[in-house]
């Protein structure tokens, strides 16, 4: 009895120990604007998926496994970033990631990994990003983890998968193994534009409708020669084939990491299998490879460096000499990415 009594105990403890770390994550949820859409770090809809591969790691008293597909490499359109390299913007996330892991270590020794699955070379010939730029984004932001001595965070990549093939047969395999056809992905994002749309529908539309909008966004770069409405459809047929690999990418991490916790860029909500997180604590839709840091009095905030330049921001060098982020005197009482 008394052994019965210290097992069930133990269960206890570590199911508390399970849904405080999820409450962690939850805490800086990205979800949709919806009215209906949960903010809650005790909702039962959202734990259903997340909470039992978490409760099982804790009963085995390992660090949590959480995956972030995120990272690819900066937008190609000079208009929203200050260059081809990571800066103080993938700075700031990574140490809003590192600070959130070592939360949990206080209560948790073993604490929680978190594997960021650049995914630059899954579509980069999509979205106009070089190869060169890819490589040498993903070489950097390795680096940057170990100068940072950020031991809880690490990378994985298509070239990690698949080894010495080049990059478009890499890109080949990967879809044929792991992709499904436009029409099916068409049909979920029309099913998704209507509230009898499956949560997965609606999540497929709103990564259909920010995906367009990211991709028409560079596009409108200078010396550019299309009318918009060109611009415009050529988006949104990218946009399609940009899904149709991040799924393909997604699937492939599934398969590779089956006990972690999946997370993502992009808005979730309530009941979703992935769980949303902001990269810099307070942001809502930028991240740092559509956009520069800029400090202000009240913190440091995401804009496009158009917008920082609007303003009238200082730019900062690294010790490097090379542009870091933006410096703005006075506060700003707009939200980020309102600013064209």
């Amino acid at each position: 009895m008394e052994a019965a009594t210290a097992f069930e105990k133990s269960q206890v403890s570590a199911r508390q120990i399970a849904k405080r770390i999820l409450g962690e994550i939850m805490s800086y949820r990205r979800v949709p604007q919806s009215h209906d859409a949960c903010r809650d770090v005790r909702c039962l809809k959202c734990a259903e998926w997340h909470l039992p591969k978490i409760l099982e790691t804790v009963e085995l008293n390992e660090p949590v496994s959480f995956v972030l597909p995120a990272f690819p490499g900066k937008s190609p359109n000079p208009e929203k970033v200050l260059g081809a390299l990571p800066d103080f913007a993938e700075r700031l996330s990574l140490l809003f990631l590192a600070s959130l892991c070592r939360k949990v270590k206080r209560y948790y020794s073993p604490g929680i990994k978190i594997l960021l699955c650049s995914d630059g070379r899954v579509f980069s010939d999509v979205v106009g990003m070089k190869e060169t730029d890819v490589t040498a984004y993903q070489i950097e932001l390795d680096r940057l983890i170990e100068e940072l001595h950020i031991t809880d965070l690490s990378t994985f990549n298509l070239d990690d998968h698949f080894g010495s093939l080049d990059f478009a047969t890499m890109r080949e395999e990967l879809m044929a193994t792991y992709g499904t056809s436009l029409e099916e992905l068409r049909a979920k994002v029309q099913a998704g534009a209507t509230t009898l749309g499956s949560l997965e529908d609606q999540e497929s539309n709103r990564m259909y409708r920010g995906i367009t909008r990211f991709m028409f966004e560079d596009s409108l770069y200078p010396g550019q020669k299309k009318s918009r409405t060109a611009l415009q459809a050529e988006a949104k047929t990218k946009a399609y084939e940009v899904i149709r690999r991040s799924n393909a990418w997604s699937e492939l991490i599934a398969e590779r990491f089956p006990r972690s916790v999946r997370l993502s860029i992009h808005p979730q909500g309530c009941g979703a299998k992935k769980l949303g997180i902001r990269l810099i604590a307070d942001e809502s839709w930028m991240t740092p490879w559509h956009g520069v840091a800029v400090e202000t009095p009240a913190g440091f905030i995401l804009l496009k460096r158009s917008a920082a330049r609007t303003l009238g921001a200082e730019l900062v060098l690294d010790k490097n000499d090379r542009p870091s982020h933006f410096r703005l005197a006075t506060s700003l009482k707009t939200r980020e990415g309102e600013l064209t």
